[in-house]
């Protein structure tokens, strides 16, 4: 067969020579072992934690080895694009700080772009030209219900599934078959023409799992499209190498690609990428452990994240101690270092599944909140508040100087101890809620509603915002002591039968009617940053709605 008559009858034209392009993306001018890595999304809008853990992973092997991080756009499938997608994966990883050094929508060297796989199409089709033309790759005019009919007259057999061997019905279809076909206008895709034997296996090492085994590929897959568009398997290969890329670290579930992608580079000629196959993120199920799942999990997007105002350094220093074994004592040893001084290892990362666990990153997110100071959270309040929140929350940051007395208070800034309240964004703002909005309801009281009102009005006669902490709580005593309640702690312990309750039951009364909760902190505190006028309207409003 004349494979070059066929090329061009296939991909008519003239394309560059193949050299040209290695003189186009030459060699990066970088320090010795530096890595230069990727994320490589596909624009669907759905950016998740997977590609997050796989992004840090890349970033900091290639940030700490002097090497560059890049971002590249599969969009080869355009039935999956979004619009507006690029620019929420990017502004997705930076709110987790993950800083590229160049690629879509960031600029930086142009040497390797374009960034975009569609906007490279010429690139993949001269290689696929060239692939023709060495009989390593042809036209299959199969239709969707020949390939159909197929995979499910190898299910029958149970035989493994897929486009091989003597199952391969366009393969070794004569010249005169395969012009005919073209004569008619028959659609047709590019298939490679796939040297491997499944008998045979290759010894690999994994960046991250090590040694391993996988077999020879034997699938004559497709590398472009009937649209003239390349498959992500083939476009892949080519970038990869034209933007040089040294380490490829991905999720698990491309294992099974592996063998696809390692043919690929070696028909083309190029010096093969390392892999590394970071574990997949499973969840605990009952008794069972289970894959993290986009239908069931919402903890899955990372718009989850940061809907619910998880602070991005938390996530991030939980997404460490899953990557690196040791990065957990290492933290312990230095928790307010800059988390790019972790000497990160690809070794380090977990070979097989990692538990997630949503209650511990609550944890971590509760003791990196804990570290700001009022201005720091008030900032990341308003931010998540800006675009998150209800127009009620934005209102909040109305009185800046209020929100930090608020802040301060519930934070213990300045206190024996930093109280860890404050676990996301979301739940903050519903913690300090009572400082801006008067209760729409009351957590249960222990009194009955004669008692309570008798107390409250007792407080309203001898409130005096003037009055500092210790007259204020010295007034509270005396209006325990006149309803029958123990003004001291010792004396309530030592008969707690002669009293109705103690001066701190008195004290709830009075913060449930003051902020609709029986724990708050410091009650006289909160009512000095509410003011006299919504103290008292409050605490009439409480008498009012006493039962």
């Amino acid at each position: 067969m004349d494979y070059k008559a066929l090329a061009e009858r296939l991909l008519p034209g003239n394309y560059p020579d193949l050299q040209s392009y290695e003189a186009k993306y030459p060699p990066r001018d970088l320090p010795e072992k530096a890595e230069v890595t990727r994320l490589a999304p596909s624009p669907t809008g759905f950016i998740h934690l997977g590609n997050l853990f796989a992004a840090i992973a890349n970033e900091r092997v290639a940030h700490r080895s002097g090497g560059i991080l890049y971002l590249r756009i599969e969009d080869t499938d355009l039935k999956r694009k979004v619009d507006g997608a690029v620019e929420a994966v990017k502004n997705a990883l930076h709110y987790f700080d993950i800083d590229f050094d160049e690629g879509a929508e960031i600029g930086g060297d142009e040497t390797y772009g374009p960034w975009y796989q569609r906007q490279r199409a010429e690139i993949y089709r001269a290689f696929v030209k060239h692939l023709i033309e060495e009989g390593r790759a042809y036209p299959c005019f199969c239709t969707e219900e020949e390939l159909t009919a197929l995979r499910e007259e190898q299910t029958a057999k149970k035989e493994t599934t897929g486009y091989y061997g003597k199952y391969a019905k366009c393969r070794d279809l004569s010249e005169e078959e395969i012009y005919r076909n073209l004569d008619e206008g028959k659609p047709f895709v590019i298939r490679l023409r796939s040297l491997g034997d499944p008998s045979n296996k290759i010894k690999f090492r994994d960046a991250v799992k090590g040694e391993i085994t996988v077999t020879e590929n034997d699938q004559d897959v497709v590398i472009l499209k009937s649209d003239g568009i390349p498959t992500y398997h083939f476009a892949h290969a080519i970038d990869d190498h034209f933007m040089r890329t040294t380490l490829v670290i991905r999720g698990e579930e491309w294992l099974a690609s592996l063998p696809i992608h390692l043919e690929l580079f070696d028909a083309l000629g190029f010096k093969r990428p390392r892999y590394g196959h970071n574990c997949s993120l499973m969840k605990q199920d009952g008794e069972t452990r289970r894959k993290l799942s986009k239908r069931k999990d919402p903890e899955l997007s990372l718009e989850f994240y940061r809907k619910e105002g998880y602070y991005a350094r938390a996530v991030k220093v939980y997404i460490l101690t899953l990557l690196n074994s040791n990065f957990e004592e290492w933290y312990l040893k230095n928790p307010d270092a800059d988390l790019n001084e972790f000497p990160f290892k690809v070794e380090k990362m977990s070979k097989s599944g990692t538990l997630f666990d949503l209650d511990k990153l609550k944890d971590i997110s509760k003791n990196e909140l804990s570290k700001l100071s009022a201005e720091e959270m008030l900032d990341f309040l308003k931010a998540w508040a800006d675009e998150y929140g209800t127009d009620a929350q934005r209102g909040y940051f109305a009185d800046r100087e209020k929100m930090l007395r608020v802040l301060t208070l519930c934070m213990g800034i300045g206190g024996k101890k930093r109280r860890k309240d404050f676990t996301t964004a979301s739940q903050a703002m519903q913690f300090i809620e009572y400082f801006f909005e008067r209760p729409a309801s009351y957590e249960d009281y222990r009194f009955g509603a004669e008692e309570r009102r008798g107390i409250l009005r007792d407080f309203l006669a001898c409130y005096d915002p003037a009055d500092d902490a210790q007259v204020w709580f010295s007034k509270l005593k005396q209006i325990a002591s006149a309803h029958g309640f123990a003004a001291e702690m010792k004396d309530y312990k030592a008969a707690p039968e002669n009293f109705k309750g103690s001066v701190s039951d008195v004290a709830e009364i009075l913060r449930i009617a003051t902020t609709g909760k029986a724990n708050t902190p410091d009650l006289w505190t909160i009512q000095q940053i509410l003011g006299e006028e919504e103290t008292r309207a409050r605490v009439g409003e409480a008498i009012s709605a006493q039962a």
